[in-house]
């Protein structure tokens, strides 16, 4: 039991030191490339660099209170323990930002400073997401909106939310140079965040054999918010039946999918397998392929 407990205390230690040097990463795009440069790469970062230009509150500050009432709208929806993570990573990806802003800028070259930060932002995003967490705003938004409306595409609700956040740079600097750069910045840290996680693959399909399939499958239904199918099958050797849980999932979100599969049964036989194209409900309309 002691060793079992040391294990999950130096598993927890490591998830939450990944965490930090993401946050750290993450803070070094905002501060000094992106804003500095005038550049808000969407999210809710993005909304306080522009709101920074009108009242005179540190970017990382007005990123952490203007995530209060979205983590507040996270933890009614999907619980505490879905939230602490994230919490967590905004409170001391906040603490960065405010302190590197003083700083200034590493270039003031427009070019560099989008494709640069955006990359910076893509990695510290993966990492994130690796670790099993989220960076909250739009991401909690998000979520939330698909309760209600569950044919809508994440993507393409980030990708909405994202270009609201560069048209409002536009009209508040008045600088399509600007706002163009910025929507070079998001357009990056969405497809280096997507190769970083994993590669060109459009989604994951995984497979689940465990013995705790139910405990697994009303988490996925309640957390991640996707559907998965029950497959019955028979063990070869036992000739045991067996229900396999089979999950199509995107890239971003299969991280968790994992740490949820591993938090309910470590011993469990997982197969997760690249799907270039997925046709259905929330992906792909067939009629179009």
């Amino acid at each position: 039991m002691p060793n079992t407990t040391n294990k999950k205390l130096i598993k927890r230690a490591g998830k939450y030191g990944m965490m930090t040097v993401a946050a750290f990463i993450y803070a070094v795009a905002i501060s000094l490339f992106l804003d500095p440069n005038n550049i808000a790469p969407g999210g809710i970062t993005g909304v306080s660099i522009l709101i920074n230009r009108l009242i005179p509150v540190p970017v990382g500050t007005l990123s952490l209170v203007l995530n209060v009432p979205i983590i507040l709208l996270g933890l009614w929806k999907f619980g505490f323990k879905f939230i602490f993570s994230t919490m967590y990573t905004l409170l001391i990806s906040a603490v960065f930002i405010d302190f590197l802003a003083p700083y200034g800028a590493v270039t003031n070259d427009l070019l560099i400073a989008s494709v640069l930060g955006g990359i910076l932002l893509a990695v510290s995003l993966a990492v994130i997401f690796k670790a099993g967490a989220t960076t909250g705003g739009t991401d909690i938004i998000v979520k939330v909106l698909q309760l209600k409306w569950k044919h809508m595409k994440t993507g393409e609700i980030f990708l909405f939310l994202d270009l609201v956040v560069v048209l409002a740079s536009w009209l508040l600097f008045r600088d399509m140079t600007v706002a163009f750069y910025a929507g070079v910045a998001v357009v990056i840290d969405m497809v280096v965040m997507d190769y970083v996680l994993y590669g060109p693959d459009e989604a994951k399909v995984v497979y689940i054999i465990s013995d705790n399939t139910e405990q697994i499958k009303q988490r996925i239904l309640v957390e991640l918010d996707i559907s998965a199918t029950l497959i019955q099958a028979r063990g070869a050797y036992t000739g045991d039946p067996r229900e396999v849980v089979m999950v199509v999932v995107r890239k971003q979100m299969a991280p968790r999918l994992e740490e949820i599969v591993k938090e309910e049964d470590p011993r469990c036989f997982m197969i997760v397998s690249s799907a270039s194209e997925i046709f259905g409900e929330g992906y792909k309309d067939i009629r179009r392929g």
